[in-house]
């Protein structure tokens, strides 16, 4: 792990946007594609950015072909139902252009989801233009390569315990769980913890009488 005249705890305490990958980060990594029902295996997807979510990075897709499938974590979806209720926004920023990742942001009703990001500090920047941040209140969430521009810059970098090695050397935490299996929420609750609100995250979050985690996260795949 980089070595720092800031601990990764004083770092979190800053946080005000949490940015996940998605695959091996939000999923184990694995990406199971299967042809889509009467669809025309020489048709082509095609992919593009709605007037409606361009502000907020989001794409409509159309899959003629085939029909590509994630498993993510519920413990995950509870962590960010968290962070929200701590104050800190949530993002995912991921290379590739995913229906089901549309699906499961817009159940998590996360304020950006960028897909098809390639150099992934161009959608870091025009948050960072959105919100009034610096990058030092910016912690993102990696596990290869790909991460490494916004992690070697971010305020609080963190790899998942299946990250590469380069990942992981960039990082200022490392959570426990691999990706796909609780890391995500692992990155929440460090950061509420550094704050000193994770406890009273917890019991707002299991309150009755506090509408937002009923209304998150139900499964329907929309708002």
């Amino acid at each position: 792990m980089t070595s720092t005249t800031l601990t990764a705890e004083e770092r979190a305490r800053r946080i005000e946007l949490l940015i996940f990958d998605v695959d091996g980060v939000l999923t184990d990594g694995g990406i199971w594609i299967f042809p889509a029902p009467g669809g025309d295996t020489a048709s082509h997807s095609t992919t593009q950015r709605t007037d409606e979510h361009k502000d907020k990075g989001g794409f409509a897709i159309s899959s003629q072909s085939m029909v590509e499938a994630k498993g993510f974590h519920a413990q995950d979806g509870t962590g960010i139902s968290m962070a929200k209720l701590g104050g800190i926004k949530c993002a995912i920023v991921t290379k590739r252009i995913s229906e089901t990742v549309a699906l499961r942001a817009r159940d998590l009703r996360l304020e950006y989801v960028y897909m098809g990001q390639a150099y992934k500090m161009q959608a870091v920047r025009e948050m960072m233009a959105k919100e009034s941040l610096a990058l030092e209140q910016i912690a993102y969430v990696g596990d290869d390569i790909i991460d490494l521009p916004v992690m070697r810059v971010c305020g609080l970098a963190i790899a998942v315990a299946n990250a590469r090695d380069q990942v992981k050397a960039a990082a200022h935490y490392v959570t426990p769980h691999e990706g796909g299996h609780g890391a995500g929420r692992d990155a929440v609750e460090f950061i509420l913890a550094a704050k000193g609100i994770l406890d009273e995250t917890i019991e707002r979050y299991i309150d009755e009488r506090n509408p937002l985690p009923a209304n998150m996260d139900i499964g329907k795949g929309g708002f």
